[in-house]
């Protein structure tokens, strides 16, 4: 579905992306973790189309994307929860759901049944579907930014450290919920500094650092690996006791 091919993004002079490829088939849901300044929330705003890419390419469906307007690209099926939630605090929370439908309001469908749907992945919103988004807690707040992604019935989710600031009890809830929303058939591909959550419900992953891809592979074997291990999972090698006599 997704294919990421040599992408280079910079701020600036400085070059961010370093020759990146990936892919994504339907169905998945990948996983690219690394420690905080790796270039991963860079790589999914030039996927979204919201950084340029300097060189390579992103196809979607089979059609190159890297200059399609991060709006064209909300149509075309791609949905991206940003780091931070970015809800409207103000607004009541079925406002804010309403506001990611704005595609689907374009094309004359009707967004009533995709409303029905999201309630019934996250009933908390409903219970308070006439509050202002502010007033909800983090967690709530992270529910709310995936709900109103999927209110465009994209065919990709892009997530972007949905674990952040948020208490262990419901990051499981949110990575409980992705893996119920892959099962109906979304594809899914995340950037997650969690790497314990996120390897526990991820089909294949990839490993970045400073801007480059260094492992990929199936969850399971990529979580497994000793390096990956020692830096990202909190497991220490074990050394030998010496003693003195």
């Amino acid at each position: 579905m997704l294919k990421v091919h040599d992408l280079r993004s910079c701020y600036g002079r400085i070059e961010a992306l370093h020759g990146v490829s990936l892919h994504v088939s339907q169905g998945e849901m990948v996983v690219v973790i690394g420690a905080n300044g790796a270039g991963k929330t860079t790589l999914l705003r030039a996927i979204s189309g919201v950084q340029p890419v300097s060189e390579g390419s992103v196809t979607f469906l089979g059609r190159r994307i890297d200059s399609v307007a991060p709006h064209k690209l909300v149509a075309l099926g791609v949905a991206q929860v940003p780091e931070g939630r970015q809800i409207f605090e103000p607004l009541s929370v079925e406002d804010n759901l309403r506001l990611g439908a704005w595609s689907r309001r374009a094309q004359g469908r009707s967004n009533e049944k995709v409303l029905d749907w999201v309630y019934g992945s996250f009933p908390m919103l409903h219970e308070m579907r006439e509050r202002p988004a502010g007033s909800l807690s983090g967690g709530q707040q992270q529910m709310l930014a995936i709900g109103r992604a999927l209110m465009s019935s994209p065919s990709l989710l892009l997530l972007d450290e949905p674990s952040m600031g948020l208490a262990p009890l419901i990051v499981q809830q949110i990575f409980n919920t992705l893996v119920d929303l892959r099962r109906q058939g979304l594809t899914i591909l995340l950037v997650e500094q969690n790497a314990n959550a996120a390897l526990a419900v991820a089909d294949r992953a990839y490993v970045m650092e400073t801007g480059a891809l260094i492992l990929e592979g199936e969850a399971g074997r990529i979580a497994a690996d000793p390096r990956v291990r020692e830096a990202y999972l909190g497991h220490r090698p074990k050394t030998k006791e010496t003693t003195i006599d």
